[in-house]
């Protein structure tokens, strides 16, 4: 048989990959849905109409981008625009001064504008709900005052005119038709994009960052880290389309390119569509353009504003009766429909899940020391002077009464607390001890732990939940879920895998967390509290979990109240009493001490053990 011959054989199963997934109905309806923001205003042939349509494309594209920070990441920038006029003025000016194609011109102002977002972001990353807002408005405004007072180069106040050069070189028509095919080009890509982030480990990150930064940390997540790289991208597309619609305008001026009306207009079309959504911002710019435009073609300059209002009463009605978005709101039903269609409920067959990483090192050896500890918050002295060690393939428990200091102690092996003195030493892939510097670091080194008050991913499923955590030593999506699945299994959620983490009971979070963090594969798993609040059924499967992962060669460390559970659990307790150890050794032999007694398990529970 010739080569000629077997050719398309060989090729035949990626082609036949692509010819399944364009039969899926979620993606033909997707994209008859896109193709008539082209097909519509070709078919009316109206100018109006072709411009509202451009306007379609721009802001969908404003807020799709706006959406990789403000949805997925939460971090809701006001003043987004900033990247939109950087974008227009630098092509703009390249354009005035070097006769540079606005084509090249606009990769320039991207460029720029991961600069600025970079510098922007950075420091405000540390701030928290409003005033991280606030910080990205005084940005705008500090950058649109810089345009005006450099007018010798911006024009300042008075605007700037854009060289009128026809043709494709230079991205100026004498027919609009040439726009909308430019500005749905970008809008297609701004909408990949998105959907690439989405369905990628850089998507499951900024989810897990917007619900709980404390468990993404816990989970080896780098939180600034992700969030920069989710504004760098979001920039770069918000300087894309400002650089087209510059174009489009032939005509900039500093309230204009650098509006805060508009950075609050593309976020509103991201809310009312459904933020954190692929769809969501898209859905919300056709509801609502076409309205705000329509009265303003209809009515002139009567309705100077008029555009204002109808954004205003939609924003309200939305928020009020669909908190969530049209797509929150509507979106698994219309998914449900739309799989019912043909080509609909395929299911993706189940990867075999990827090679656990294996624990290696002698037993009994020291895997994790601190050495004396010392966490002070102003006056109060949480933990003082506490060392332990723990040694490898053992249960280590620590107990003492409420306020002791031993959730205190954990956040600092942990890395989530800096001690006031003392150090906290793991041993590193070379067998040797290092010093971590961050909860990440502690993370990826095989430090996982749980939280005494759960933290699940709460708009996640629970097989998403536990795929952050796998994500850290499986970067590929589908080896994410694999693993995932192992360890659902194990913990007994893999019927439950598609349930959102906000609809379990205390004992489906309580396992849950620690399906999230044995998702790390760590090599030490600190678990705080996991029986409480349980019935005993949920604590009694519990503690045959902890006892199936430790056979896995999984060092342990537990704080628990259950005192019945714990006892039969640990090879050596550890007792903590006002932030200091005061007894530690093996479990029969600590409860007997007078000192243990009298801080922590009264007479009561030395007479009912018979000790």
């Amino acid at each position: 048989m010739t080569a000629k011959a077997i050719a398309p054989t060989a090729t035949s199963p990626r082609s036949s990959g692509f010819l399944a997934r364009l039969t899926n109905p979620r993606v033909y309806c997707a994209l008859i849905a896109f193709a008539l923001l082209l097909i519509v205003p070709v078919l009316i042939d109206s100018p109006f109409v072709v411009h509202v349509f451009v306007t379609i494309c721009v802001f969908g594209a404003l807020s799709t981008a706006w959406n990789i920070v403000g949805g997925y990441a939460g971090q809701l920038s006001l003043g987004h625009t900033v990247f939109y006029g950087i974008g227009g003025y630098t092509t703009a000016l390249l354009i005035q001064h070097f006769g540079l194609s606005p084509w090249l011109g606009m990769w320039a102002g991207a460029a720029l504008s991961v600069v600025v977002g970079i510098a922007i972001g950075y420091p405000c990353f540390r701030l928290r709900g409003p005033f991280f807002s606030l910080a990205t408005i005084a940005f705008l405004e500090v950058v649109r005052l810089l345009s005006i007072h450099f007018n010798g180069l911006t024009g300042g106040s008075a605007g700037l005119i854009v060289p009128l050069k026809l043709g494709w070189a230079w991205m100026i028509f004498q027919d609009k038709i040439n726009y909308l095919y430019i500005a749905f080009g970008l809008l297609v890509l701004t909408l990949i994009v998105s959907w690439a982030i989405r369905n990628s480990r850089l998507g499951y990150y900024l989810t897990a960052v917007r619900e709980r930064e404390d468990a993404a940390l816990a989970a080896g997540v780098n939180n600034t880290r992700v969030k920069l790289k989710a504004v760098m991208i979001s920039a770069a597309l918000t300087s894309l389309v400002g650089s087209f619609h510059a174009m489009y305008m032939t005509f900039l001026e500093p309230a204009t390119m650098f509006s805060l009306a508009t950075s609050i207009e593309i976020a509103m079309f991201s809310l009312i569509g459904g933020l954190g959504t692929v769809v969501g911002p898209l859905l919300g710019t056709v509801l609502v353009v076409p309205l705000a435009e329509a009265a303003r073609g209809w009515l002139g300059a009567s309705a100077s504003g008029l555009h204002g209002f109808v954004y205003g009463a939609v924003l309200v009605i939305i928020t009020l009766t669909l908190p969530a978005g049209l797509v929150g709101t509507f979106g698994p039903r219309v998914v449900k429909w739309i799989d019912r269609l043909p080509g609909g409920g395929r299911r993706e067959e189940e990867r075999e899940a990827p090679a656990q990483r294996p624990m290696t090192g002698e037993v009994g050896a020291p895997i994790l020391e601190a050495h004396s500890l010392v966490m002070k918050f102003g006056g109060l002295t949480a933990t003082d002077n506490v060392s332990i060690t723990l040694r490898r393939g053992e249960i280590l428990g620590i107990i003492g009464p409420n306020g002791a200091g031993k959730t205190t102690l954990f956040g600092q092996i942990s890395g989530f607390l800096k001690p006031t003195s003392g150090t906290v030493a793991v041993i590193g892939p070379d067998g040797a001890m290092v010093r971590p510097a961050s909860a990440d670091e502690f993370a990826r080194l095989g430090v996982g732990r749980t939280f005494q008050i759960v933290q699940p991913f709460g708009k996640l499923t629970v097989l998403e939940n536990i795929m952050v955590g796998a994500f850290m030593r499986h970067p590929k999506v589908d080896d994410a879920r694999a693993a995932a699945l192992r360890v659902a299994r194990l913990v007994g959620l893999d019927e439950i895998k598609d349930v959102e983490a906000r609809n379990l009971p205390i004992g489906g979070l309580k396992r849950l967390e620690v399906a999230r963090t044995l998702a790390t594969e760590p090599s030490i798993l600190l678990l705080d509290e996991v029986m409480a609040g349980q019935s005993q059924s949920d604590t009694q499967r519990m503690v045959n979990l902890i006892r199936t992962i430790r056979d896995t060669g999984v060092t342990i460390i537990a704080i628990e109240h259950n005192m019945q559970a714990i006892m039969s659990l640990s090879d050596r307790i550890v007792v903590i009493d006002s932030g200091r150890v005061i007894a530690q050794g093996n479990p029969q032999e600590v409860v007997k001490e007078r000192r243990v007694i009298e801080a922590y398990l009264g007479e009561d529970f030395v007479h009912a053990q018979g000790l």
